[in-house]
């Protein structure tokens, strides 16, 4: 069984809340991490009137080159093991906020993956006992500024821009996620299409490679690579990545502004 839990507003309130039967969610009571109950109903999934993102991650850790047909696309060898780099927690924005296009940038790519949220406190956590530690999974788009990152070499500058992780729209426990189906639509044309069964290094052997780095924290989010297909948004395009038992995450791309925050 799963359970998809969300982060959102309605009439001017901020709610957590465990989607049920027929859309309706009701209100969590306690920690999602720890003990919760559920409360009254207040909506139905239709009636939200934003969207927040699930977790606000101290750390994003992500995961280069770990789809085949991505490494040869852009023509790099097959990694080893896994190669890790970190985006901000600041770059984190919900279902349905704009992608923001940075002025210093000619090129923004999407890129759909599959985020893992950390549940509890990892370090040194064995491939076997990983599912201990992973409260859920959501759908992730790993924007990337791709002249910078060509011109910088390494990753940080153009994976770090404000609006840049995409993350929601809800977290979903309870899922198998070794063969899911993953799509990635620009507008109205389907630009990636993959499963997570083509993985280079799966989600257990990820948990267990990150945390002999690092200590993972509950509300962390690791995300676990894209497909082959990565390509250019525009201002005006609309960014949905689509993961199967997870749903759908939405976001319009818009130039930036200077002097408008995001």
């Amino acid at each position: 069984m799963t359970v998809r839990y969300l982060r959102f507003e309605r009439n001017g309130r901020r709610y957590e809340g465990i989607v049920t039967d027929g859309d309706v969610i009701r209100e969590l009571h306690g920690d999602i991490m720890d003990k919760w109950g559920l409360g009254d109903p207040v909506c139905a999934v239709a009636e939200i009137d934003r969207y927040l993102p699930p977790v606000r991650p101290g750390k994003i850790v992500c995961l280069g080159l770990n789809y085949r047909d991505h490494a040869a696309e852009m023509k790099l060898q097959l990694p080893e093991e896994p190669l890790l780099f970190l985006k901000p927690s600041t770059a984190v924005i919900a279902h349905g906020d704009p992608i923001l296009r940075p002025a210093i940038s000619k090129r923004v790519d999407y890129e759909a993956e599959l985020a893992i949220v950390i549940g509890r406190t990892a370090r040194h956590v064995s491939r076997d006992d990983a599912d201990d530690f992973i409260l859920g999974y959501a759908c992730a788009n790993d924007v990337t500024a791709r002249d910078l990152q060509s011109k910088d070499v390494q990753y940080t500058r153009a994976k770090s821009f404000d609006t840049f992780a995409p993350l929601g729209p809800w977290i979903v426990a309870g899922l198998d996620p070794s063969n899911l189906e993953i799509r990635m639509w620009r507008n109205d044309s389907l630009v990636q299409h993959s499963s997570t069964a083509n993985l280079i290094f799966p989600v257990p052997v990820i948990v267990e490679f990150v945390t002999q780095v690092m200590t993972l924290l509950p509300g962390d989010v690791i995300i676990t690579g894209t497909p082959s297909g990565v390509g250019p948004l525009s201002n005006g395009d609309v960014a949905r990545v689509e993961i199967e038992g997870i749903g759908t995450l939405s976001n319009p791309v818009e130039d930036e502004i200077i002097g408008r925050s995001a």
